[in-house]
């Protein structure tokens, strides 16, 4: 398999592995292996999130610590990189070392200093003299101020910077300053304490105002508000939540412990109805201890909250605070909050409420601006026989007879490219086999016999019901032929059912397969092991609750991810598991096989995804950026792209080639808990815990819909065959179909809204809700569509 990088050399940030790594080297912004990760220059507040960093054991809260050590990555398979004098590659590493000392010594940063020269074991003489061992004519010290304001230029404004460890900002004033290929040499490792070190991070909250002048200063900014022009109150109202937060948290770093309470219980009922879980996490914060390793608190601290605000509405904040002279609010402001201001009319209340309610505020605009590749590859040429459906059984085990090319409209569709698809070798991806071709044909067979789906022909639901399931049904899956059903249960085992008449049977034992004839033509019948049919296999390995499941596109593998913080891999042919993946530290909460199989996601309670390839014991990426758990994972339908939904309410799309996250989704109220992508690649949905449904516009990086009905979290959704209808399955036991085609229609993606994200959204979702359909005590936890547009649910029945 061809690796996933262009051949060059890269800083990596990388852990010592267990025997040789045989990974597939990574570009920018991905991790080299288990543990590996390169950032770019973003400072920790920008709203891109490609800085890959690995999970250590015992970090609190998924904050990226990994062990820094430069070195370089040779692709696989590849020349070695020739080096030159280990000394050249030493001294380098050591100016950068200097470097980023100097800087943390000139901003005051000495708890950060002390510790980054105790592991560097580095004298203080060192750094305050500058004179890096050079070449003797000063070459050193002048790399070392050169690599100094470099460092300082990444700086992200007024802010001090985190030491490493506690965000991004250190790890790429290291690892993103080196501009070119460093030689492999003997390098200074730069290992960061398991617990972060956060007083660097709580130091922005040092004493700036009277602690008694800070109710007169929200109540005053409070008046101005509701007091200036409709136009402008709705998007100047966005202040009130982070200058609340960062005003409550200022009082209780400099221990007003009485003034701090009285300020939250005063105005956090001013804030909107979605904070409500993190302002309870915020209410436990009420001394100087609570707040040492306690993620909201890093997580507002480290990643700057995000306002999107007309320029008029602006500078009328502005010229206020100015006129006021008040400094206090004016600082956190400049210091706590990215505003992002665009020209033009301000949005309506209406609109922001639809774009906001993320952890970190809404997704900069810049962040949705780099193309993305979303239409589909063109599908290899297969052509199909003409032969009816008594000799199906016959293709189904032997080969097929001779073949004559079928002219229908599913032959002639593939063979045009798509004009946004991506390039076909893009990413390299695994080869078709025989038995692949045999299920393609198979499959535009029964595309033939498929229903036409629409408002006035909806599909038929057939509900399988977990009955009796006392170890708790927690994830389930369907093959794409839908033949088999997987089951994860709580008590850690996942279970497979036959739904068709045909039983799962083992590949017979070793000795009595060496009996068989391996030329004849049923050589795949004949290994089977009549003994072992059965409907129903259980699958024992994992030693905690199964949170995801997924079956291979060739029905020949199992995947399963758990709390046990691994992701197994079961063959379908013996009924054993191959591999266990090890790379995350935590529950792993979701899993799912690339639509071209061989490449698979993660994502878990770590706050990364990680992208894995079957035969590779590592990841070959690790996608951070994410501020809390990682619930749900899909692939595009081209492979390209995986989309993760999150507890910190965003949804992000990654791109695989090289790991960058180029679009964020923000607009959930709720921990988001199922995607799905539309046939065509050009549309996501996405469902979250707030009971909605929204429709993204991947192209433009846009919201597009919103479909409203459902009164809990919506747990599954999936798209027809031919993407004309969306269903939705939830909690509250109902599951509802939705016009696709209408939601989709008559998009506005015009420049003007592109640029400001003035979205408008329909009234009345209603009119998109073609039928709801009850359960009578079954939460619905996963849906599938037929090839021929049967609808498949699955849930655990609950006695009242």
């Amino acid at each position: 398999m061809a690796a996933l990088a262009e051949e060059q050399t890269e800083v990596a940030v990388k852990l010592e592995p267990e025997g040789p790594p045989t990974l597939l080297p990574p570009q920018a912004g991905d991790g080299a292996g288990e543990g590996g990760g390169s950032t770019t220059n973003n400072g920790p507040n920008s709203g891109g999130g490609n800085v890959a960093a690995s999970s250590s054991a015992g970090r609190d809260g998924g904050t990226p610590k990994p062990s820094v050590a430069v070195s370089a990555v040779a692709p696989a398979g590849a020349a070695p990189v020739p080096a030159t004098a280990p000394e050249a590659g030493a001294s380098h590493d050591r100016q950068t070392l200097l470097a980023v000392l100097q800087f943390l010594r000139q901003s005051n940063l000495r708890e950060a200093e002390e510790a980054l020269r105790r592991e560097a074991r580095l004298l203080e003489e060192a750094v305050a003299g500058t004179g890096a061992p050079g070449d003797g004519d000063g070459a050193g010290t002048e790399a070392a101020s050169a690599l100094l304001s470099r460092v300082t230029a990444s700086a992200p404004g007024p802010a001090a910077p985190d030491p490493p460890g506690t965000g991004a900002s250190g790890a790429a004033a290291v690892s993103g300053s080196a501009t070119g290929p460093v030689a492999p040499g003997k390098v200074g490792s730069v290992a960061v304490e398991d617990q972060p070190d956060v007083s660097a991070v709580l130091s922005a909250y040092n004493q700036q105002g009277d602690p008694t002048m800070y109710e007169e200063y929200y109540s005053g900014l409070k008046h101005f508000i509701e007091c200036s022009l409709d136009c402008h109150r709705a998007e100047l109202s966005q202040l009130f939540y982070p200058l609340f937060v960062h005003m409550y948290l200022e009082l209780v770093y400099n221990q007003h412990e009485n003034e701090a309470k009285s300020f939250f219980e005063k105005f956090h009922g001013d804030q909107e109805c979605y904070y409500q879980d993190d302002l309870r996490v915020l209410s436990s914060l009420t001394k100087k201890e609570h707040m040492k390793g306690n993620e909201t608190m890093l997580d507002f601290r480290t990643s700057k909250f995000v306002l999107r605000i007309s320029r008029d509405s602006y500078q009328l904040l502005k010229r206020h605070l100015q006129e006021k002279q008040n400094n206090q609010i004016w600082n956190i402001v400049q210091e706590h909050l990215y505003i992002d201001i665009f020209d033009g009319m301000p949005r309506s209340k209406q609109q922001i409420d639809a774009m906001v309610g993320s952890l970190a505020g809404e997704a900069k605009r810049e962040a949705n601006k780099s193309k993305v590749f979303f239409g589909l590859l063109k599908e290899p040429e297969i052509e199909v026989p003409l032969d009816d459906e008594d000799e199906e059984g016959e293709n189904e085990e032997g080969k097929p007879k001779k073949k004559k090319p079928k002219k229908d409209s599913i032959g002639s569709k593939s063979k045009k490219q798509d004009p946004n698809a991506p390039p076909q070798n893009r990413i390299p991806l695994p080869e078709l086999k025989d038995s692949d071709k045999l299920d393609k044909i198979m499959n535009m067979k029964e595309t033939t016999k498929r229903v036409r789906l629409g408002p006035d022909c909806l599909p038929s639901i057939c509900f399988y019901t977990f009955l009796n399931a006392y170890q708790g049904l927690t994830a389930v899956d369907v093959t794409d032929d839908s033949s088999l059903i997987a089951g994860g249960f709580a008590d850690s085992t996942v279970r497979v059912w036959s739904v068709t008449p045909k039983k799962l049977r083992s590949v017979k034992q070793a000795a009595d397969l060496s009996l068989i004839d391996k030329e004849s033509d049923d050589v795949l019948e004949r290994i089977m092991d009549e003994k072992t049919a059965s409907e129903l296999k259980i699958l024992y390995g994992h030693s905690g609750p199964v949170y995801g499941a997924s079956f291979s596109p060739d029905r020949n593998y199992l995947l399963s991810s758990s709390e046990d913080g691994t992701v197994r891999l079961w063959s379908l042919q013996t009924f054993t598991c191959l591999v266990g993946y090890k790379g995350h530290n935590y529950p792993v909460w979701d899993t799912q096989f690339s639509p071209y199989g061989y490449y698979f996601v993660s994502g878990g309670h770590d706050r990364v995804a990680r992208l894995w390839a079957t035969d590779h014991y590592q990841p070959l990426r690790i996608f951070a950026g994410h501020l809390a758990d990682v619930n749900c994972t899909r692939f595009h339908p081209n492979s390209n792209y995986v989309a993760t939904g999150s507890a910190d309410r965003t949804v992000r799309l990654w791109d695989v080639l090289n790991g960058n996250c180029v679009r964020i989704f923000t607009g959930h109220k709720g921990p988001i808990h199922s995607l799905t992508f539309s046939p065509n690649g050009r549309f996501l949905a996405t469902g979250a815990t707030d009971g909605r449904v929204l429709l993204w516009d991947i192209g433009h990086g846009l919201m597009v819909g919103e479909l409203k009905g459902h009164t809990d979290t919506v747990c599954s959704l999936r798209f027809s065959r031919d993407g004309e209808i969306l269903a939705s399955g939830s909690m509250d036991n109902t599951v509802r179909l939705w016009d696709a085609v209408k939601a989709f229609e008559d998009l506005e993606t015009d420049d003007f809204t592109t640029a400001t994200g003035h979205i408008n959204l329909p009234e009345n979702s209603q009119e998109l809700l073609l039928g709801t359909y009850m359960t009578k005590s079954t939460p619905v936890v996963h849906l599938h569509f037929t090839r021929r547009n049967l609808v498949l649910a699955a849930g655990a029945y609950s006695p009242q």
